[in-house]
This record gives C-alpha cells, sequence and structure tokens, in this order.
C-alpha cells in the first residue's frame, strides 16, 4: 500500500517495505530498549528510500503492553511526513500475512515461536513467552535440548550423539563451554543456531537429533490445537492452520507436526501461507475496528 511504511520486527532480522522496497536492517536487540530501535529503522528507511510514507505500521516479536506505545514512537520518529503509528505483536501480522481473513491459527516458529487462533469473534495467543519460561518448539528451544543432549553424552548420562561433534567445533572442551555461552551477549541465538544442525543430522539418522525434532513437532502442533479450542464456538468449524518459520524448513519436524494436527479432534486443513509476516504488516494499516484483532493493535495519531 502507498504512504505505508511497513515494519515486520523479528530477533533474526527487522523486515522493512516502503515506496515499493524492502530493506533488511539487524534483528532486534533484546536487551535494549525497543522503540529507540524502531523509530532508528523508520528514519532510516525514510532516508533510504525517500518514501513518502504517512504511516508507520510494526509487527515486533515479543511485544508487551508496556513496550506498546505507539504515541510514543510517533514523537521518536518525528518526521512530519508521519502522523500515524500502528503497533502489534508479530504474532498479529503474521496471522494477517499468512491466512488474512480467514479463521484458524498460524504458528510462526524462528529463534522464538508464538501461535496465534483467531476465530468468529474468539482470538486466543498461545506461548510467545521468550527463551526463558516458554517458545516450545522453536529454534532457542530445539538448540538447548540438543546442547542438554551433547552434556548428557559428555557425562555419561544420555546416549552419544553426532551433535557433540557440532558443539566440540564452537568449543573444543565442552566442560568449558557453558561459561563461554553465559558470558556472550549473543547467546539466545548461538544457541537457537544450533537447530539447523539438528535439522540436518535427523535427516542423516542421529538418533538423538530425530527425537528432538518429533518432540518440537509435537509441541508446535499442541500450541495450535490449545489456539484452536479456545477460540471455537461450534464444533463443526472449519479451521486452516499455517506453519511459517525457519524450523519448519526441517521436514521430519514438519510431518511431525503434520501427523498431529491431522490426528486432531478438529475440522482443519493445513495450508501454505499467503504472504509473510511484512504482509501482514502492511495489512495492519486497513484492519477494520470489529475484525477479531482489533483489539490487540495500538494506533496513535498526530
Amino acid at each position: 500500500m502507498s504512504g505505508v511504511l511497513a515494519i515486520d520486527a523479528g530477533q533474526t532480522g527487522i523486515k522493512v517495505r516502503a515506496g515499493g522496497q524492502d530493506l533488511v536492517f539487524p534483528g532486534i536487540d533484546t536487551h535494549e530498549e525497543l522503540l529507540p530501535q524502531l523509530a532508528a529503522v523508520a528514519r532510516s528507511t525514510l532516508e533510504r528510500t525517500g518514501a513518502s510514507a504517512s504511516v508507520v505500521t510494526a509487527g515486533v516479536s515479543g511485544l508487551t503492553t508496556r513496550e506498546a506505545d505507539a504515541a510514543a514512537l510517533l514523537a521518536r520518529i518525528a518526521e512530519p511526513r508521519v502522523h500515524e503509528v500502528i503497533l502489534a505483536h508479530d504474532s498479529t501480522t503474521s496471522f494477517l500475512g499468512a491466512l488474512g481473513d480467514v479463521p484458524g491459527a498460524v504458528v510462526a516458529a524462528g529463534t522464538g515461536v508464538v501461535t496465534l487462533g483467531v476465530g468468529a469473534t474468539q482470538v486466543a495467543r498461545i506461548d510467545g513467552w521468550g527463551y526463558l519460561m516458554g517458545d516450545a518448539g522453536s529454534g532457542y528451544w530445539i538448540g538447548r535440548e540438543a546442547l542438554d543432549a551433547v552434556m548428557r553424552a559428555v557425562d555419561g548420562r544420555g546416549p552419544a550423539t553426532a551433535l557433540r561433534q557440532v558443539a566440540e567445533e564452537r568449543w573444543p572442551d565442552l566442560t568449558q563451554a557453558y561459561i563461554d555461552l553465559q558470558a556472550d551477549h549473543d547467546r539466545v541465538r548461538v544457541v537457537a543456531s544450533f537447530a539447523k544442525h539438528v535439522a540436518r543430522l535427523a535427516a542423516e539418522g542421529d538418533a538423538v537429533s530425530q527425537h528432538i525434532t518429533v518432540r518440537a513437532g509435537g509441541e508446535l502442533a499442541h500450541s495450535v490445537e490449545t489456539a484452536l479450542r479456545r477460540v471455537r464456538t461450534d464444533d463443526s468449524e472449519h479451521f486452516s492452520v499455517c506453519a511459517i518459520g525457519g524450523v519448519f524448513r526441517s521436514p521430519q519436524l514438519h510431518e511431525a507436526f503434520a501427523s498431529h494436527i491431522a490426528a486432531s479432534d478438529f475440522d482443519v486443513a493445513l495450508v501454505e501461507p499467503q504472504g509473510h509476516g511484512i504482509d501482514g504488516a502492511v495489512a495492519l494499516a486497513d484492519l477494520g475496528p470489529r475484525h477479531p484483532l482489533a483489539p490487540a493493535v495500538w494506533r496513535a495519531r498526530g
């Protein structure tokens, strides 16, 4: 949409669309204040694209009520052409990008994970509680399980796994790995980076990696089923389910997830996404006040 600068802000990267151009910035630094980071991205985008944007929309990973201050972001952007800011959690923009107005659930699993179910009148957000308290089945969760399995193998508490060799490439002395990891400012991404190795080794037949992968698929499916149960008003309702994000590139994980969904007691179809989170961020500008997702959106006009 012309006149909209849309931001899809995640921990791994920030995607921006403005004036028909797509830009990519480094991901959100969760150790720093959020709004200054978003404002800097918006200002940089306006400078680089020359776009004439009157509305800034943003879907933000891990957005909290405390941080969702659209008026403060509008003030920080401090651009005369921008007269409106619309903020939402990235579960909202992921849903809009993937399913649009179709009732169902979208599970977005990358470094973290959040699932959003939307019914005729109700909305249910499941998980997305961060790496310390939740994010079951996410890239971080998979990486954490991988490192746990490695250290169990080192101790003799668990079976041997090819994941040990992967960990030793990063930390030759695994007895000191926990010290290095705890001191690493980028430790969340470091842990999550092991998810791709779990996917590869699962495909190559490593039993420990396969077990982690199947469990992750089950956790993600459980979140979807929980979301649909909370928004369902009629047992005959049909729902669409969309799985997006990097962890679903694993064929074994996707298969485990799909088999759980197929065995559920819902009338459900697993579908491909219509678009991406950045498309959902663009769609925020047109979200009507009576849409079930409207209460989960923060707006400010200047």
